[in-house]
């Protein structure tokens, strides 16, 4: 069933992509209070990563779409780049923290609750009115650019680097693909 849920049929529209990324990585996150510290590191390492490339290619192709498509297109998209910025900067956090500090799970706790604030805003408002101003082509369409935006973007944080379309097309997927051969060479994401 999770297999189903996470490899793309080609089908799935964009609102399906996103919603089962925020349910995998909230399961993720729920998970890492009762884990040991070996384990919360990794599963944290897991969230950042998600969370980045998730982040990533809303910025590449959903806002893009939310500015043309919704009534205050514009508005939206910033308040959800100023939750994004947030998001990063605790992500940045938490990987600086040692997960056997008491601090870890705090630092947690804080990006959790602004996370459970932005999918709950995405779901209940932005998702439905996506799908009401854009057509089901247009949105299967941008499912399969964040798939493959997904695959491409940065796996860490870097809360200095601009958020822009542009950066993440140009950089960001260098960025990304810097930040795996780190990963893989060290075994895991080491401290920038």
């Amino acid at each position: 069933m999770w297999d189903e849920m996470t490899t793309s049929t080609g089908d799935q529209d964009v609102v399906d992509i996103l919603t089962t990324d925020h349910h995998e990585v909230m399961d993720l996150i729920g998970q890492i209070p009762g884990a040991d510290p070996g384990q919360r590191r990794d599963l944290a390492d897991t969230v950042i990563a998600e969370l980045m490339r998730h982040s990533v290619a809303e910025e590449m192709y959903v806002y893009p779409a939310m500015k043309d498509h919704l009534p205050d297109g514009e508005s939206r998209v910033q308040h959800d780049v100023e939750e994004h910025q947030e998001l990063v900067e605790m992500m940045k956090e938490l990987e600086d923290v040692d997960s056997a500090d008491p601090k870890f799970l705090q630092t947690l706790g804080r990006l959790e609750t602004v996370l459970r604030d932005h999918v709950s805003d995405e779901e209940r408002d932005q998702f439905p009115l996506l799908r009401a101003h854009l057509s089901r082509e247009q949105l299967v369409e941008i499912g399969g650019k964040v798939e493959a935006a997904k695959k491409a973007a940065p796996t860490r944080p870097h809360p200095s680097a601009p958020h822009s379309e542009l950066f993440h097309k140009t950089l960001g997927p260098g960025v990304g693909l810097v930040d795996r051969l780190r990963d893989k060479l060290t075994g895991r994401p080491n401290k920038a």
